[in-house]
């Protein structure tokens, strides 16, 4: 978790958005899932979308998850 906030606080996004940015990135991952049940949630979703993560970001958040 810690890795998912350093990255979420260097960039303008949160940490869902950080999130799914990076299972966009993964190319193992051929479709994350997400859902909105607001305009709120899916203009959040879709920053997600435009995040355009560094590959030292990637892996990071990769080494994180390996734990």
């Amino acid at each position: 978790m810690r890795a998912l906030d350093q990255v979420s606080a260097e960039l303008p996004a949160n940490p869902a958005q950080v999130a799914l940015a990076w299972l966009i990135a993964r190319r193992a991952v051929t479709a994350p899932i997400a859902s909105a049940t607001s305009v709120k949630q899916l203009n959040e979703t879709l920053g997600a979308a435009r995040l355009q993560l560094s590959g030292t970001t990637i892996r990071l958040l990769d080494e994180a998850s390996a734990y």
